[in-house]
């Protein structure tokens, strides 16, 4: 499928208006070009938003909640069923532009949408379980309980490698608390976020949903600056790098508002004497070169356990020797392109920085050139060993290279991963219970997500999403992750006749 093709079936244009307050679009005077990194082709334009237009969009936002929060939850939750309908009809050639426009696999970028109807079936059956508690009064003839209500205007700020997924997470369920969204997406994935938003409009348009409940706004971080510092946005839920996570806090914690931020990942798989290593293998790879290494959860490294050190460092060489690195649309391909030549740059610098730290390269990396590499994006996945304290290892290097060091004793192991700033997913490969349970313990991994004999990439929309430490602390999709989109209030009634006071204080009036 051709960028024509994909303008034709989601109805984008070559220039295309990058504000919507729903299935209203407002035509802005500047533009980003969107060119793919598979061939480094134009895919086309997105419009622009200015200071001005975002202001109206908050206007409009604001007028639209005192509408939404009013609807039932149940309707709420029925207008998303229908969105995620409309997702499933559109997943094809939605999957495809995903995977053209920002280079992951097709396998993938079909997975992503798959990601955005899932939230979107959870959400619909949460909108009949947004449940409160109900407490004892230590007062005769009272009632307590709790109830949770709408927050109001939810920013939304995603990042590039998941340009519909993490966007959905968080609107879904929004939208189903009764809250309205603003959407600024990643400027390198303007295309994607024009049509899902092309898609919830023509639902709402079919419903006579007004103006200002799922709105979006296309820009650079200005856009998401005036965000972070608008009071009237109780809620920013932030995706990408901890150095911009650090930037939306401040901002937003200036004001006293609340923030959701879902950050980067140094993500490491503990390999014990006792692991099966063909699961281990399959689970190192892929968490490895999925995406090209560019997923927050991606496995950056591999803590293997000496006595089966040799085996395993055989088995990456074999392995790394059958991915296929091409045209992500392509049936078979393992692994597509880096986002841009400026990810490439990072790359080439983090190959230079190993070296230089002492770490021996048993898999090198390097760009590829040629037939099919023409747009500068392509590169090897490699493999380092290295020592547990390497310093460039602390880092997160968003891209596909993957350290293996090893360790003794597994609370060796154990510190090592938790060593790290980040604190997003973990994994640990054993058979043996009192490993896995020692890893899972309070002694065990610090991360938000901690697995047993299954990878670090790849989350559920049932559990919750996010991570510890500089991963942001934030969770995002399932279990209860629908509260942080929703203010809790305390009530107690008085039933009797009587005013009992605090303290047994009394008034004699």
């Amino acid at each position: 499928m051709n960028n024509t093709d994909f303008l034709k079936v989601l109805q984008l244009e070559d220039n295309n208006p990058g504000v919507s307050t729903g299935s209203r679009w407002i035509h802005t005077s500047g533009s980003i070009d969107s060119f793919s990194p598979v061939d480094g082709k134009l895919i086309g334009s997105a419009g622009v938003g200015t200071a001005g237009e975002y202001q109206q969009l908050v206007k409009a936002s604001a007028d639209a909640f005192k509408y939404w929060r009013s609807v039932p939850a149940p309707k709420r939750g029925e207008i998303v069923r229908q969105l995620g309908d409309a997702f499933r009809a559109s997943k094809q050639t939605l999957g495809a532009l995903i995977s053209y426009e920002m280079g992951k696999s097709l396998a993938e970028g079909l997975g992503e949408v798959q990601e955005v109807i899932d939230i979107c079936d959870f959400a619909s059956g949460l909108s009949r379980q947004i449940y409160g508690a109900t407490m004892h009064s230590e007062r005769p003839y009272h009632r307590m309980y709790e109830q949770y209500h709408p927050l109001g205007i939810v920013g939304i700020i995603t990042a590039f490698n998941f340009p519909a997924a993490v966007w959905s997470w968080n609107a879904m369920l929004a939208l189903v608390c009764g809250d309205v969204v603003i959407w600024k997406p990643s400027h390198k994935v303007l295309l994607t976020a024009i049509a899902c938003q092309k898609i919830v409009g023509d639902v709402f348009s079919r419903n006579e949903i007004p103006e200002g409940v799922c709105s979006l706004i296309c820009g650079e971080h200005e856009i998401g600056e005036l965000m972070s510092r608008d009071k009237r946005i109780p809620l920013i839920s932030a995706t990408g790098s901890t150095t911009m996570g650090r930037k939306v806090a401040m901002a937003v914690g200036e004001r006293l508002g609340k923030s959701l931020l879902e950050l980067g990942g140094n993500n490491a798989i503990i390999i014990t004497g006792k692991a099966d290593l063909n699961i281990a293998m399959n689970a190192a790879v892929f968490g490895a070169i999925g995406t090209a290494g560019q997923r927050c959860t991606s496995t950056r490294r591999l803590i293997v356990h000496s006595s089966v050190m040799d085996e395993v460092r055989s088995r990456l060489i074999h392995a790394y020797k059958q991915v296929r690195i091409g045209d992500p649309l392509e049936e078979g391909i393992h692994m597509g392109p880096l986002i841009d030549v400026e990810a490439v740059g990072n790359y080439l610098q983090a190959i230079k920085i190993i070296k230089a730290q002492g770490g021996r390269f048993i898999i090198e990396g390097g760009i590829l050139e040629g037939e099919g590499f023409e747009s500068g994006c392509y590169v090897k996945p490699c493999v380092a060993e290295v020592s547990g304290n390497l310093p460039i290892a602390q880092e997160e290097t968003f891209a596909p290279i993957l350290y293996v060091m090893q360790y003794e004793a597994l609370e060796e192991a154990i510190e090592i991963q938790n060593s790290v700033g980040q604190g997003l997913s973990s994994a640990i490969m054993s058979l043996d219970l009192r490993e896995t349970e020692l890893f899972l313990s309070q002694a065990g991994s610090d991360c938000g997500i901690a697995n047993v004999n299954i990878g670090t990439s790849g989350a559920e929309i049932g559990g919750a999403f996010g991570g510890e430490k500089d991963s942001g602390g934030g969770r995002e999709s399932g279990s209860d992750s629908w509260k942080v989109y929703m203010r809790r209030q305390t009530n107690t009634i008085n039933y009797g006749t009587s005013l009992p006071l605090a303290q047994g204080i009394e008034f004699n009036l």
